[in-house]
């Protein structure tokens, strides 16, 4: 088991050409159309996985950043770095860490017993008011609506993967 507390992520809405839904269903979005709650995993550049927490029918969140507070060993003997920030500071690195693949496309994010679940930090006031503010700003790494601001970051992360 690994883990930690999501610190940046990226919306995509239904409208957004960005957003992986707006060119309609197929085989790899298919979750994106299901019920909320469900991980949506794909591939990019054909060799990196980027998860995402589908929010409403073809709307959902890119987790972008975790910080990494229990299961390290496991995440370093997956993705070997030398620093603790570089271990999940990206949406690639963190599927490599957490080995989140295609396989878990569909998963339920909101059943504990699942093999990735989400949970409420129950110390979250106390977390935002150590590693905040909330920034929003633009996305990361795309093209097109890259000007839109739907990515959130906690500043006073070190696992944010870009300033």
């Amino acid at each position: 088991m690994c883990g930690g507390a999501i610190v940046e992520t990226e919306a995509y809405l239904h409208d957004d050409p960005a957003c992986h839904a707006s060119r309609g269903l197929t085989k790899r979005n298919r979750v994106m159309f299901g019920k909320p709650g469900h991980g949506y995993v794909y591939l990019i550049y054909g060799f990196h996985f980027c998860v995402n927490a589908v929010c409403r029918p073809a709307e959902a969140v890119l987790i972008r950043a975790v910080e990494s507070t229990f299961g390290a060993t496991q995440m370093l003997a997956r993705r070997p770095v030398g620093k603790a920030r570089e271990l999940t500071n990206g949406p690639g690195k963190l599927c490599q860490a957490m080995s989140i693949t295609r396989e878990l496309d569909g998963v339920d994010l909101c059943n504990e017993q699942s093999e990735l679940y989400i949970v409420e930090n129950v110390d979250v006031k106390k977390f935002r008011k150590e590693k905040g503010p909330v920034i929003t700003t633009t996305r990361v790494g795309i093209t097109k609506a890259a000007t839109l601001p739907l990515r959130f970051y906690l500043a006073g992360s070190d696992y944010v993967s870009k300033r």
